[in-house]
């Protein structure tokens, strides 16, 4: 395929934009399958579920485990056919190559690091103090899938061939690190709230500055001060943004929105006790701040790039 035709491109820039798109809904039912205590569904099996590969008879709990690996095999077929897709129609050396690459990568040891849940048994009830690690180190790694992928689709929405992240300021490289920070405090706290759910917020405040209570209680109390702080720090870098090109003040401004966004939803979280729609919401919206703040980044590093406004400039008129 021609990578100077503009309806490859095009149709390129959407099927990454789709596949992106589909790994929210995977990831967020991902968290649906720990709040509702499903992660055993399948038992200590992985593949295969309860020891078969396509079980035929499934209570609640595997059916949940069940879709949530169906859901995955589609992803690993989707960010695979991207990767191939980017192969045979970008030169060699293309950035798009690489995250494409990167995308997959992440990918393999998202399913690997989703498998070890099951076998460690980090799932369900367990009160483990390995999970909270373990699962610090799946978000991480979740988060990087979703950034690899999101640099895909912008450099194919933008047709830049090269990044050059020496040109990219360092607040926006820190309002990065810090969606990570907030996050790992986030998965920290949400499962602190799984497993220790709180009849009303008074006893819940009690229970976390309480020696006796869980560690995962007492930690539950950092992601709140860790967001406030962070939030401001990403809608402080996001300002110096407004001050670029249009494309750029369009990036920077929808972080900082969606940045105010999620802080109310966090507030209204931590009031309600923290249901499971709500903590799906709260991490719907998480994905798509971080989202944005890669967007953000990648914006800036097209701004400040002398070589690739050209390019740019070429291909908003393609």
């Amino acid at each position: 395929m021609d990578w100077t035709s503009g309806r490859t491109r095009r149709a390129f820039s959407v099927f990454a934009w789709l596949v992106l798109a589909y790994n929210v809904p995977v990831i967020l039912w991902g968290a649906y399958v720990r709040v509702s205590f499903s992660g055993d569904g399948c038992g200590a099996h992985w593949p295969s579920c309860k020891g078969e590969l396509i079980p035929h008879s499934m209570a609640a709990p595997m059916a949940i485990e069940f879709t949530h690996r169906m859901m995955t095999s589609l992803d690993s077929l989707a960010v695979i056919a991207l990767c191939v897709w980017a192969f045979l129609s970008f030169p060699r050396k293309h950035a798009i190559r690489l995250f494409s690459i990167l995308s997959l990568v992440f990918l393999l040891i998202e399913a690997l690091l989703g498998a070890g849940l099951v076998l460690l048994r980090y799932v369900a009830h367990d009160q483990s103090a390995g999970r909270p690690l373990y699962l610090c180190a799946h978000l991480t790694n979740t988060l990087l899938l979703l950034g690899a992928l999101t640099v895909t689709a912008w450099l194919a929405h933008t047709r830049m061939e090269r990044l050059t992240w020496s040109n990219i300021p360092r607040p926006l490289w820190g309002a990065a690190i810090i969606v990570i920070a907030v996050s790992i405090t986030g998965v920290i706290a949400a499962l602190g709230d799984t497993l220790f759910p709180a009849s009303s917020l008074a006893i819940g405040m009690r229970r976390d500055f309480s020696s006796a209570s869980s560690l995962l209680l007492r930690l539950r109390l950092i992601h709140p001060f860790i967001a406030l702080t962070g939030a401001a720090y990403i809608v402080w870098a996001s300002i110096t943004e407004l001050r670029r090109d249009e494309t750029s003040r369009t990036a920077a401004s929808r972080v900082i929105v969606l940045t105010l966004f999620q802080l109310a939803i966090g507030a209204v979280n931590l009031t309600l006790l923290a249901p499971v729609w709500m903590q799906l919401i709260h991490l719907f919206m998480a994905d798509l701040v971080w989202i944005a703040v890669v967007v953000m980044v990648m914006e800036s590093a097209r701004a400040t790039s002398p070589v690739s406004e050209a390019v740019h400039a070429t291909s908003l008129t393609s």
